[in-house]
């Protein structure tokens, strides 16, 4: 095969399978991974960012596509590794403390990574301790914070307030989001960004990698 258009089709059909095979034949022929990357793998998960916006996908459908734009990766890693290529952005992710949801913020782990960043997800009720400790380790340059639930809306804010007491707030920006989260409460809070859905938070996040 050797029309590797057909690996925008495969990450936007979700078929696994066949974004590997046009992968490996790729590498076989020694064709560039940033050219794969950026001129058909983002390009295809920025198209089903704009269909789950359209309403057009669903969240079956943006499962699907990640977990074929992630296969595709996969054998690109090393290679990307050994030329010293840099993500687009790293981001930590975590669901804040007291808030056991996941189904969102694992969309926006999965469309951060077919964007090109590098994700560190923390998982959920994230403490802002372990949110502080990833930043001083991972040196991330932004750290997204999600919630689901109205009552745990405070913790944002005061995870926020406990990264700036800790003197790690001026090295990242913050991105919030979630069902309850609107833009003026993200501004409220001092959130230097936010997303109402999982294809607005890679907007934003590029957006904040950009400034």
């Amino acid at each position: 095969m050797s029309d590797f258009s057909q690996l925008y089709d495969a990450i936007l059909d979700g078929d696994d399978q066949l974004a590997l095979q046009i992968i490996m034949e790729a590498i076989d022929a020694a064709v560039d991974p940033l050219a794969l990357i950026h001129k058909w793998m983002i390009p295809s998960m920025d198209e089903v960012g704009r269909r789950f916006e359209a309403q057009e996908f669903y969240i079956p459908e943006i499962m699907l596509a990640a977990h074929a734009m992630k296969t595709a990766m996969e054998p690109l890693r090393p290679l990307l590794a050994a030329r010293g290529a840099e993500p687009a952005g790293r981001v930590v992710i975590g669901t804040i403390k007291g808030d056991l949801h996941d189904i969102g913020k694992n969309l926006v782990v999965s469309m951060l990574e077919g964007a090109g960043f590098e994700v560190i997800d923390l998982g959920t009720d994230v403490s802002s301790e372990k949110f502080i400790e990833a930043v001083q380790t991972r040196k991330p340059h932004i750290v997204a914070l999600s919630t689901l639930l109205t009552v745990t809306m405070p913790e944002m804010k005061k995870t926020i307030e406990a990264l700036a007491r800790a003197d790690v707030r001026t090295h990242v920006k913050v991105l919030v989001g979630g069902a309850p989260i609107t833009r003026e409460y993200s501004e409220e809070i001092g959130a230097d960004g936010y997303g109402e859905n999982a294809s607005e938070a890679v907007a934003a996040a590029r957006s904040l990698m950009a400034k």
